[in-house]
């Protein structure tokens, strides 16, 4: 008898193998990213959120947590040395940042004139204070503001008065604001080169071409196209100065109470004092929390101020 004939099952595609070669250079390539995200929350992220929720606590660094809720915030608050502290940082922050950024300008234009030699034997110079030691620079620094040092002898030169820029309440912050000054100058010069070397010249000669002098190209060619640079480096700038620590810290005195003096104490030492020397570590994180919700107020000002001034430039006519 003969065998039925079975219709031929139809061959399978079969499924599509789960590790394909695309999918192992992604793979590949997430792996090579990876040890910058992974380091970027342990030592970014983490901190972070953990300062976010310590300040809602009370501790020690050795005992047991206690829940406080926002009395770390009223006690920062209501004491008036975080207050001496955020004004001083502001009014350090303005004597150290505008001086500086019209200082780095003029050099970067000074820098980028054809009639300058020795171009890179000057960019080095200026990026020197940036890569040298702070407590180093402190130092000198202390002794050139001392009660003896050379600024009192150039003013007893000129027949005007000694400072205190030791004790003074004007003085600690005049001091503090040049090292500020000095340290970051030649840094945002070398910024604002890169910016003034990404203009095209071409822009130049045709306005000079068209009749336009030297200050009709610096304010309708230079500066808009310098306007990124300028709004970084004012950014930064301004970071940098709500952030400072070093040079009060070092210029006051480490030992003691020297760095929390009311003339020069900066919103970062009242925030180390209370951690480290007091062992509020609560009220530091919530003091650490306000300084980076004041850090993004200011950063938006600055972007809300260029944007403005943007609009009005792009709305205006050479």
């Amino acid at each position: 008898m003969a065998e039925p004939v079975t219709a031929a099952r139809p061959v399978s595609a079969g499924r599509r193998p789960f590790w394909t070669e695309q999918r192992r250079s992604r793979l590949t390539a997430y792996t090579f990213i990876s040890p910058f995200f992974i380091l970027f929350a342990i030592f970014g992220l983490y901190p972070i959120f953990f300062t976010i929720y310590l300040s809602f606590f009370k501790w020690d660094a050795l005992g047991p947590m206690t829940y406080v809720g926002m009395k770390n915030y009223d006690l920062v608050t209501s004491d008036p040395l975080f207050w001496t502290s955020f004004v001083n940082t502001l009014i350090m922050g303005v004597m150290g940042t505008v001086p500086q950024l019209i200082i780095a300008l003029l050099l970067a234009v000074m820098l980028n004139s054809a009639m300058t030699r020795f171009k890179k034997t000057f960019r080095v110079l200026f990026f020197m204070p940036n890569i040298t030691s702070i407590v180093a620079v402190t130092l000198v620094f202390s002794t050139m503001f001392g009660n003896n040092g050379m600024i009192n002898w150039l003013l007893h030169q000129m027949g005007l008065e000694s400072m205190a820029f030791n004790s003074g309440w004007w003085g600690v912050k005049i001091a503090i604001s040049t090292m500020v000054m000095w340290r970051w100058t030649g840094y945002n010069a070398i910024i604002f080169l890169s910016g003034l070397q990404s203009i095209p010249l071409d822009l130049y000669e045709a306005a000079r071409i068209d009749g336009a002098n030297r200050r009709q190209q610096l304010l309708y060619i230079t500066m808009p196209l310098l306007k990124p640079f300028i709004v970084f480096v004012t950014l930064i700038s301004t970071i940098g100065a709500l952030q400072l620590f070093t040079e009060p810290y070092v210029y006051l005195g480490q030992s003691g109470t020297g760095s929390t003096r009311q003339e020069g104490i900066t919103m970062v030492t009242y925030l180390y004092s209370e951690a480290f020397r007091n062992g509020f570590f609560g009220t530091a994180a919530a003091t650490a929390v306000m300084l980076f919700i004041i850090t993004i107020i200011f950063s938006m000002i600055n972007m809300w101020v260029s944007n403005r001034m943007e609009g009005d430039t792009g709305g205006g006519k050479a």
